[in-house]
């Protein structure tokens, strides 16, 4: 075999370990127990005069499907679940690997314990949310997302310069939450605090791919983190109200109201610091969650499907129009977003040699249905201001339904290629994560441009 031919045999071996090591039923031994399996194939094909593409493509075909495999050892091992979720570590991994976890568990409670010192600090400092609730709307991201990005860029040992951007970016975003006159009423100042919020989890999202920036692969992976991340967080919340609603009860039946600490403290800082915690879990436990989010999503994409296609059939037959005031905006733009959410999970949770199925037309079904909303209120959306004039949430809506057009539209045509076989599931995959700047990049705008331009209101 030709050294460039081994070479490309070799690339196509790491892309499937590195497919088959984020399937964390099975341990490092396992995968290596299925690459030399597949080796072994591999090298029977090429040996009865198959080419290497050939030989390796058949190979994986005659494994069949990971997923199966998966659930396969996870069947055989089922205590490895209980590990994962009380271990901060793989136990079966080698010795030199406890370290490392124990840094990172340590990194983390570090972090976790900055970020719910940082939130209170305004308030230590006599600017008390009663007093300014405006402040803390937007600066609420800027006290906490700073050290869940420098958690992530300790654990990528991110280069220095990395760190010099991740540093003036969230300086950029202090500029933009607090050197801005906006009014309590400021429509400028929702748009900035919601706008920020997401422009700064894209920084973040520049701390999680800082071990490989230019890959599409780890935008993906960041894609996937945001959705576990979000999956945790509301567990911990979840947790956090038991806790809260049994304080309550306990104190109670001892004549103390513990009122003050539980709104004043423990609230408060222990929002602040879960946001550290839960990405320290999808880093450490990613496991645990990956089996839950890919259900989550095949169990929403056909009922929020249903929606949308009961919602189109329902403006057909009353004729009426989309109301797009500001709740209903904020609501439409909502359910864009949930949809694209969908998408963008599913296409990271995907298995890429898996044939298109009865879930992708679902899929189609789902994208198309959304793109049809998103020119139905660009319209309304459109004409409104024609007749009465811009405001910012106008402006702001416009642009982003605008966005989620290009990305629903091209999105659409690349799922129905792949429906139809025409398409390989990587393009849907590329355009995905190539689009990511455009969503950060816009948010920036609303944030650093919109006030200005709109005269602060």
């Amino acid at each position: 075999m030709s050294e460039d031919r081994q070479d490309g045999l070799e690339a196509q071996f790491s892309q499937w370990r590195h497919y088959v090591q984020r399937r964390k039923e099975l341990r490092t031994s396992d995968a290596d127990e299925l690459e030399d399996h597949l080796r072994g194939s591999v090298d029977e094909l090429v040996g009865v005069g198959l080419h290497a593409d050939e030989a390796f493509l058949v190979a994986v075909k005659r494994m069949g499907s990971l997923d199966d495999l998966s659930r396969e050892f996870a069947r055989e091992h089922s205590e490895r679940l209980w590990k994962q979720l009380v271990l901060s570590g793989d136990t079966d991994g080698p010795a030199r690997d406890t370290p490392r976890s124990r840094r990172d568990l340590f990194a983390m409670i570090a972090c976790a314990a900055g970020a719910a010192l940082t939130v209170k600090m305004p308030e230590i400092l006599g600017k008390s949310f009663e007093d300014d609730p405006a402040f803390y709307g937007t600066n609420v991201a800027l006290l906490v997302l700073p050290w869940l990005a420098g958690f992530l860029a300790w654990r990528r040992r991110a280069s220095r310069a990395v760190v010099a951007v991740l540093v003036g970016l969230f300086a950029v975003g202090a500029v933009a939450a607090n050197a801005y006159p906006l009014a309590d009423e400021s429509q400028s100042l929702v748009l900035t605090g919601i706008h920020l919020a997401i422009a700064l989890w894209f920084v973040v999202g520049i701390a999680y791919v800082s071990d490989d920036l230019r890959a599409p692969r780890r935008r993906m992976d960041f894609v996937r983190f945001t959705g576990e991340c979000f999956i945790y967080y509301v567990l911990i919340a979840l947790g956090g109200g038991v806790l809260v609603a049994f304080l309550f009860g306990t104190f109670a039946a001892i004549g103390i109201t513990p009122d003050t600490f539980v709104g004043q403290w423990l609230v408060p800082c222990g929002a602040a610091a879960a946001s550290v915690v839960a990405g320290w879990l999808v880093e450490a436990k990613q496991s645990v969650v990956e089996n839950i989010a890919p259900v989550l999503t095949r169990l929403f994409t056909p009922l929020f499907t249903a929606v949308l296609l009961a919602f189109l059939v329902a403006l057909a037959v009353t004729s009426g129009a989309i109301d797009v005031e500001r709740e209903a905006l904020i609501l439409f733009d909502l359910l864009l977003v949930v949809v694209l959410a969908l998408l963008l999970y599913s296409i990271s949770a995907r298995d890429p040699q898996a044939p298109p199925g009865l879930f992708d037309k679902l899929q189609l079904a789902l994208v198309v249905s959304a793109l049809v909303i998103d020119v139905l209120v660009l319209l309304e959306i459109t004409g409104r201001i024609t007749e009465f004039g811009t405001t910012p949430n106008k402006a702001a809506a416009l642009g982003e339904n605008v966005i989620l057009l290009a990305n629903l539209a091209w999105s659409a045509w690349l799922v129905l290629g792949m429906v139809r076989r025409r398409t390989p599931f990587a393009a849907v995959e590329r355009w995905q994560t190539a689009y990511l700047p455009v969503f950060a990049g816009w948010a920036w705008v609303v944030a650093l441009v919109f006030p200005p331009l709109f005269g602060y209101v």
